[in-house]
């Protein structure tokens, strides 16, 4: 048992396209994937393009030599072959080649794990999301940070009334990383700037499509009407993309939000917020805080709730995973987002449908939602950072 509930019968056979040995996603993923042993048991990878790197790398993970593949069509097809083959498989490639992939993963029968942004398109996501019905599979997305308990416990709290009716959201993911005028990019900053390899964005889908996810799980009711956007490319190696951009939403309900996200907020190392103010009460979480929820209530000393206290949501305490007295991390939020998805895979493969709708993690439509959101965010910027009907 974890977390008050029950593992897996036994784990599934897992691998990885992408995530080498250079790739901290790529170790992200792994510490999210085997934080359970129970869950998931790497089997087989195509981790690098550079195939002897990749091999070496692979074989010291523990997989055998002769499934270190050279690429991922190999692997699915020599995968294939095997009675004992991969049945679920983690995508931490760049942007360019997610959708390619997920659709050949998919028509082999494998469920997959992709990155976000999912793919440069809504129309994309309707594809694959139509293909993962017809096989049956589950495509879940790594929006990391939404395995945080205190996140559960802000959408336990919304959904309970404890701030009345939401009339703002305020969000924000910035860092000061790529701040330095003339700066030498790295590999994996250098695709993240090029259209052809990125898509349409930079720190919109990079950054903010983590941000506007967590307002979307916490907020599952409030829907956007319409938005404006504002993109700028404060550091000229990073054109034309954007590097900087703010983002105001006006929901269905009258509620009115913000979003401000950069890579050079020079300095800052507090990356991530989202507060949700209602009629009543507010609250806040922080990724730099994530054990902690600020409570404030209208004309009352302002509470600070802690992970892992009894006086929390089941919904919080089912995603706790050290106790009170111990801080978690980002590492046990991506361990809870793949349990659930494990969890996923099995309830599909005994067609559970209960324990589907029961489970919480961001699949195919979280992800077509991030994509829907930069298609309208680029359409406003465009335009000349205009207001635009949310489609």
């Amino acid at each position: 048992m974890l977390n008050g509930t029950k593992l897996l019968e036994r784990p599934l056979r897992w691998g990885m396209i992408g995530g080498g040995e250079t790739s901290q996603v790529g170790y992200k993923h792994r510490t999210g994937a085997l934080r359970d042993q129970a869950a998931y048991q790497l089997v087989c990878g195509a981790l690098d393009l550079d195939q002897e790197r990749g091999q070496h790398f692979g074989t010291a993970l523990g997989i055998a030599a002769d499934r270190c593949y050279p690429d991922y069509l190999t692997m699915i097809e020599a995968e294939a072959a095997r009675t004992d083959g991969v049945e679920v498989v983690s995508i931490a490639t760049p942007n360019f080649t997610h959708f390619d992939i997920t659709k050949a993963c998919l028509n082999a029968g494998l469920h997959v794990i992709c990155e976000k942004p999912l793919f440069f398109s809504v129309a994309e996501c309707q594809e694959i999301a139509q293909l993962a019905r017809q096989q049956q599979r589950i495509v879940g997305v790594t929006y990391g940070y939404s395995g945080h308990p205190m996140l559960k416990q802000m959408k336990a709290m919304i959904a309970q009334g404890a701030l009345g009716k939401i009339r703002m959201v305020d969000l924000q993911y910035t860092h000061g990383f790529n701040a330095a005028d003339g700066e030498q990019l790295s590999e994996a900053q250098a695709w993240r700037t090029n259209p052809a390899t990125s898509g349409p964005t930079f720190v919109l889908g990079d950054l903010a499509t983590h941000t506007f996810h967590m307002s979307q799980m916490v907020l599952p009711e409030l829907k956007i009407e319409k938005l404006l956007c504002d993109r700028q490319s404060l550091v000229a190696s990073h054109a034309p993309l954007e590097d900087n951009a703010h983002v105001l939403f006006h929901y269905q309900n009258g509620a009115v939000g913000r979003l401000w996200t950069s890579s050079v907020d020079a300095g800052n190392m507090d990356a991530q917020k989202i507060r949700v103010v209602g009629s009543k009460a507010s609250l806040q979480w922080s990724a730099a805080y994530p054990d902690d929820l600020h409570y404030q209530v209208q004309g009352q000393p302002n509470q600070h709730l802690h992970r892992g206290m009894p006086y929390l949501d089941q919904m919080a305490l089912a995603n706790d995973r050290m106790g009170a007295l111990h801080s978690e991390g980002l590492g046990d939020s991506w361990a809870n987002i793949y349990q659930a998805i494990a969890k996923a895979i099995e309830a599909m493969s005994r067609d559970d449908q209960e324990a589907l709708a029961q489970l919480d993690y961001p699949g195919i439509e979280a992800g077509m939602e991030g994509v829907r959101w930069l298609e309208n965010c680029v359409r406003s910027a465009n335009a000349g950072a205009t207001w635009v009907t949310y489609e």
